[in-house]
């Protein structure tokens, strides 16, 4: 059994990112499980950044007293799985020529929220498809046959939502984030998947693609993320509030620790405390329900 964090490398972490980490790290150790970091570098064509990235986020979670079991895993190389994972769906999967647009218009979706795919091309004959391919390359989509799944989030309770047939490679040949993620965990037995709050919509369709491919779905746990004052969340362009810029303006790491477990009601502001102080105290039903609200200009007065 096994939690995770899997981090993006497009950005260095800002303190958003770590407080997740953290949560994610002290969900595994204090329920007895493993913990593995994986990186989400699918879709990163400048390797050589990337692996820049991952060096410093990998510096900052050890900073902060985090450690993981086995080597890092790297989703570019994990092109074999995804292949095999996509040939098990068989015929579940569908080639669908729709853009971005197309989908958006045939949905009608209201502002804000992510349109479902109404299933424009499922059922195009072999001469459509053949006629199709010549203006544009498919994409991949799931056949989820309108289903509805529920998980259940330790922090948020009961959540249900529509399967629609979403994609799970691009037409650009590129596994999709849904897709992979899923085949990832299923592989690397984690049953506890903790991580912002922002991507709990997409749980029920994760759930409901692990039990096609034969898997028990995981726990989820999905974190309230960090918002500045003005109630915009902490985004990449906040390197203000990175590990690296805080410790250059005079922050130590310790005070951004405190900081962080006192902000998910695990100390008291002020307290000074290592990581693996806090495995014990750890508590889902201790954990806000509310963002963490956070004034850069505050963190640079405290310096």
């Amino acid at each position: 059994m096994f939690g995770r964090f899997a981090p993006t490398p497009s950005s260095e972490f800002h303190i958003g990112n770590l407080r997740t980490a953290m949560v994610a790290w002290l969900a595994a150790r204090s329920t007895g499980r493993g913990f593995l970091v994986r990186v989400e570098d699918l879709d990163l064509p400048r390797l050589s950044d990337a692996q820049r990235i991952t060096e410093g986020q990998l510096t900052d979670l050890a900073r902060i007293g985090m450690t993981w079991d086995g080597p890092v895993v790297h989703q570019r190389d994990r092109q074999d799985v995804y292949e095999q994972a996509l040939a098990r769906l068989g015929d579940r999967v569908y080639e669908c020529f729709c853009s971005r647009k197309d989908v958006a218009e045939a949905t009608r979706a209201p502002h804000g929220t992510t349109p479902v795919y109404p299933g424009t091309c499922r059922g195009l004959s072999s001469a459509e498809k053949d006629r199709l391919r010549a203006v544009r390359p498919p994409c991949l989509r799931v056949d989820a046959q309108a289903a509805h799944q529920s998980v259940t989030d330790l922090l948020s309770g009961p959540h249900t939502g529509v399967v629609d047939d979403f994609v799970v490679r691009r037409a650009d040949g590129v596994f999709a984030y849904n897709f992979a993620v899923v085949v990832d965990d299923c592989a690397q037995g984690v049953d506890q998947v903790v991580r912002g709050d922002d991507l709990l919509d997409s749980s029920p369709r994760q759930a409901w693609l692990a039990t096609l491919l034969g898997f028990t779905p995981p726990t989820y746990l999905h974190v309230p993320l960090v918002h500045s004052p003005d109630g915009s969340r902490l985004a990449k362009r906040d390197h203000a509030l990175s590990l690296s810029r805080l410790r250059a303006a005079g922050i130590s790491t310790a005070q951004v620790l405190s900081h962080l477990a006192a902000s998910l009601n695990l100390a008291e502001e002020g307290d000074q405390v290592a990581l693996a102080d806090l495995v014990d105290r750890f508590d889902p039903a201790l954990l806000p329900r509310d963002p963490w609200l956070v004034d850069p200009m505050e963190w640079a007065d405290a310096a």
